[in-house]
């Protein structure tokens, strides 16, 4: 007896043809958020370069220091709320060596760090005739090699090793000439054409320069209204953007160990919690970790004020610091974009519908499903399966799948056109409460 699978019940044999077939499921689901971008001056790691840093991550070796030192503070800030920090190191620096006899040892990196650096040469314990050779870094071994000679030396990830000859034996030989070097405005927009080709959620601009500040918000609008690629940018003390997508903080925090963070610096915290927070949730009344007040302290009119700005305010209750209302620069409103453009719950949930239909239809749809009332019909039930999904954790209300969503032909052959109606959720904000005394 035949059998086998069928495309058309065109089969010449008798015999049993079966197909298998998986349950249609959702082909593209939620985009992942929590991604942060911020350009640093930093005393080691590869300059002019997207480094990734995951939160958690072992920092010494990439970025010369842990993720608990002051050096990278702003780094810290940022990781406290996102998943993926993108770090560019705007600065080269000059790199720190020393020479010693046949021996030359150069920083891998320039920077202030090279500085902390140590070779010491002994003779090995276990092989009469060979050399130890270790790198040190503020007095802990990074590395260790045995040799005879020194262009037998490999190089590690903290030093680059030169010469001929047998090494000379030194208790300790220091690194120096090491520096950071100057950052200019031309390194920021190298920085910006680096990070237009990485995946992003936020972008922090820890800066009080005017100019950059300018430079930087043109970017973020290129990038959400030519590109498409819907980013939010935050940036202090800069409501003059009046655009949903520029994200100003007011002004800073202390933390409980007494440090005080400009609103500059709190970019860096502020842009890591916006790409942490999920579709459905509101950064309103959120309090930043480990601060325990606001620098400075606004009154309630300057408050007010700032809010009706558009500003970002930090502001003291108990002891801590907390958001006073998640919302961007977006003050002008027009029937196309009225105040719930102003949210940034709200604009989350706009932003992940562009983002994800965009990521969903390339991988799955364009130039593989055809362009008739079957292929608009799949690609209408993935836009209703992926808004009910909105629907049922909150971040969309009110969507009628027979009403809220049509997908047409276009004008040519090979286009479609989609009409969608979503009324994103906001959180409560204000509560007023009436009582009645009888």
């Amino acid at each position: 007896m035949a059998a086998g699978t069928y495309t058309t019940q065109n089969k010449v044999r008798p015999g049993i043809y079966v197909n298998f077939e998986s349950q249609p499921k959702p082909a593209g689901g939620f985009g992942d958020r929590g991604t942060v971008t911020i350009p640093l001056a930093l005393s080691w790691g590869a300059p002019n370069t997207v480094l990734t840093v995951e939160a958690g991550e072992d920092t010494f070796g990439k970025l010369g220091y842990t993720v608990a030192d002051p050096k990278l503070r702003l780094l810290r800030e940022a990781l406290k709320r996102a998943k993926t920090l993108l770090v560019y190191r705007l600065n080269e620096g000059t790199k720190a060596s020393i020479a010693n006899e046949g021996l030359t040892v150069t920083a891998r990196w320039g920077g202030l760090r090279g500085n902390d650096i140590t070779v010491a040469v002994e003779p090995s314990v276990d092989d009469s005739g060979l050399f130890e050779v270790a790198t040190l870094v503020a007095g802990f071994e990074v590395d260790r090699q045995t040799v005879a000679a020194i262009d037998a030396l490999q190089a590690n990830e903290w030093v680059v090793f030169g010469g001929t000859g047998a090494p000379s034996l030194s208790a300790g030989l220091p690194l120096t000439g090491g520096s950071d070097g100057t950052v200019l405005n031309q390194h920021y927009a190298d920085y910006l054409e680096t990070i237009e080709t990485q995946d992003f959620n936020t972008m922090a601009l820890p800066s009080a320069d005017a100019t950059l500040k300018g430079q930087f918000v043109s970017f973020c609008e290129r990038m959400r209204e030519e590109e498409g690629r819907k980013m939010q940018l935050v940036v202090e003390n800069y409501p003059a953007a009046d655009y949903e997508g520029v994200i100003s903080v007011k002004n800073g925090v202390v933390l409980a160990d007494g440090t005080a963070l400009t609103a500059a610096e709190c970019t860096a915290w502020t842009a890591g919690a916006t790409a942490g927070a999920n579709v459905n949730e509101s950064l309103t009344y959120t309090a930043y970790d480990g601060a325990v007040d606001a620098a400075p302290r606004l009154t309630n009119s300057q408050i007010i004020a700032a809010l009706q700005a558009g500003e970002f305010v930090f502001t003291a209750s108990g002891n801590r610091a907390v958001v006073e209302q998640d919302i961007n620069t977006r003050t002008s409103f027009t029937p196309e974009k009225g105040k719930a453009f102003s949210k940034n719950r709200v604009l989350r949930v706009l932003d992940g519908i562009n983002n994800d239909f965009v990521r969903t239809f390339g991988n799955y749809f364009v130039g593989r499903v055809a362009n008739n009332d079957n292929g608009r019909n799949l690609l209408k039930n993935e836009c209703v399966d992926y808004l009910k999904a909105l629907l049922n954790i909150g971040a969309i209300q009110s969507f009628d799948a027979q009403q809220d969503i049509k997908v047409l032909q276009g004008a040519d052959a090979d286009s479609v056109s989609i009409e969608a109606v979503v009324t994103p959720a906001d959180s409560i904000e204000k509560i007023y409460v009436k009582v009645t005394v009888q």
